[in-house]
């Protein structure tokens, strides 16, 4: 909710208030299947696709990523960013980046589905 509200807020004050009426938690209205979680937009009409990740800690605590979410940033590197909100308990502060994960990170596999066949 604080990246929706973020974003609305955003694109209100470049004077797009029809964008920001069109901005979505789609993670809640669509399911977490989708690779992100807020449907917003770039000044030009472009759709921004957010992935939020939020932790109480600090900017570099670990996080967990899904197979769809690497898999929609590397498919729409030009949609996706990845916003990273820490300190939220205290004083909620975020970074934005964009394009595949494995620009910005080192990824480790940390678990795996086991099914028969």
């Amino acid at each position: 909710r604080f990246i929706v509200d973020f974003e609305r807020w955003r694109l209100l004050k470049l004077g797009l208030g029809q964008l920001a009426d069109r901005v979505r938690h789609v993670a809640q209205t669509e399911g977490d299947g989708l690779g992100y979680d807020v449907l917003s937009f770039e000044p030009n009409g472009r759709e921004r696709c957010i992935e939020v990740k939020t932790t109480a800690f600090g900017e570099e605590t670990p996080f967990y990523v899904s197979s769809n979410e690497l898999a929609f940033a590397r498919e729409a590197p030009d949609r996706f960013r990845l916003c990273r909100v820490f300190d939220f308990r205290v004083a909620p502060r975020f970074y934005e980046l964009s394009g595949p994960l494995e620009q910005h990170f080192h990824l480790d596999p940390a678990t795996f589905k086991a099914s028969f066949g």
